[in-house]
């Protein structure tokens, strides 16, 4: 049986327990690690907790389960997989943070696998895999976190509600068959959906702005049947380098509560190309919620069109 045993880190102009703090809350992971996107607490007691992860390897989206052991006193979170994804066979590892002079920090990765039958081929797969996202995940800690200290101005979030006197089930409907969303949705122009793994999608697609303007986007999606759909784009608009979102739907008596949440991060190297020579961060961040409150409420006034008809 060969284990693998790697390790990767970074240094974080940030104090140690800081650090420490956003890697512990899970719920932030998508925001901050380019593969995660999307990540569930299943169970929660002490510093033992489960969760369950949907992220990208080489491409490719996959979920598995893994238990955590957080020690805030040491600065150390263990995790061990406890489903893994073919083709590992078993992962785990520990993060682990060490207070450096100037209020720095270095984070530390381990990771120790195997392959399925310890096939040579997946060995060489899930090396690469693992390599790739340790160093994109410690460069985003690193950028998310010093940009959170220096620049939070450049992250925000927002939320559009639609009540529809409609069943949740029709309005998860219409939001899940994104593929039949040119036939629904005016703003919509191309889209390309793919489905290999019940409620894990890649959702492509063009879309039009209020000011004419398209473009194209590319979000792997995660469906929870009748409640919500979480997603994060990895091919993104000019003016983004994150937006991740979620749509949420509640009851409300007879009637349901249908949301759409965003949480986005400015690019500021583009701000001025599109937006012109005297625009900021200010301008920047109305031109991005006005664009994305504007389809997200298109959307949901379709949704609650086609449930509304469903129930008449």
């Amino acid at each position: 049986m060969t284990v693998r045993e790697v390790e990767h880190e970074i240094t974080v102009h940030a104090p140690a327990a800081d650090v420490y703090r956003l890697i512990a809350d899970v719920t932030n992971w998508p925001r901050i690690f380019p593969p995660s996107v999307y990540v569930d607490q299943v169970e929660q007691g002490g510093h033992e907790e489960r969760i369950r992860i949907w992220a990208t390897a080489n491409g490719t989206a996959k979920n598995w389960v893994s238990r955590r052991t957080l020690d805030p006193d040491d600065l150390r979170i263990t995790f061990r997989q406890e489903i893994s994804a073919p083709p590992v066979a078993a992962m785990g590892g520990t993060w682990v943070i060490e207070p450096l002079a100037g209020d720095r920090s270095r984070v530390r990765l381990l990771h120790d696998y195997r392959a399925v039958d310890d096939n040579p081929d997946d060995l060489k797969w899930i090396d690469e895999a693992v390599d790739r996202n340790s160093g994109s995940e410690l460069a985003a800690l690193k950028e998310n976190v010093e940009r959170a200290t220096h620049q939070a101005e450049l992250t925000f979030s927002f939320e559009d509600t639609v009540r529809i006197d409609g069943d949740a089930k029709d309005v998860y409907d219409f939001l899940n068959e994104a593929g039949r969303w040119t036939d629904r949705l005016p703003h919509v122009t191309r889209v390309e959906l793919t489905e290999d793994t019940p409620g894990l999608q890649t959702l492509e697609m063009d879309t039009l702005a209020k000011d004419g303007s398209a473009h194209t986007t590319k979000s792997i999606r995660v469906c929870f049947p009748d409640e919500s759909i979480a997603y994060k784009q990895i091919t993104l608009p000019a003016l983004l380098q994150l937006h991740t979102g979620r749509w949420t739907l509640a009851a409300e008596g007879d009637a349901t509560l249908a949301t759409s949440q965003h949480t986005v991060t400015l690019n500021t190297a583009n701000i001025t190309a599109i937006l012109g020579a005297d625009a900021g961060v200010a301008e920047a961040r109305e031109f991005v919620r006005t664009a994305l409150s504007t389809n997200s409420r298109a959307t949901l006034g379709h949704a609650k069109d086609f449930a509304e008809g469903r129930r008449g």
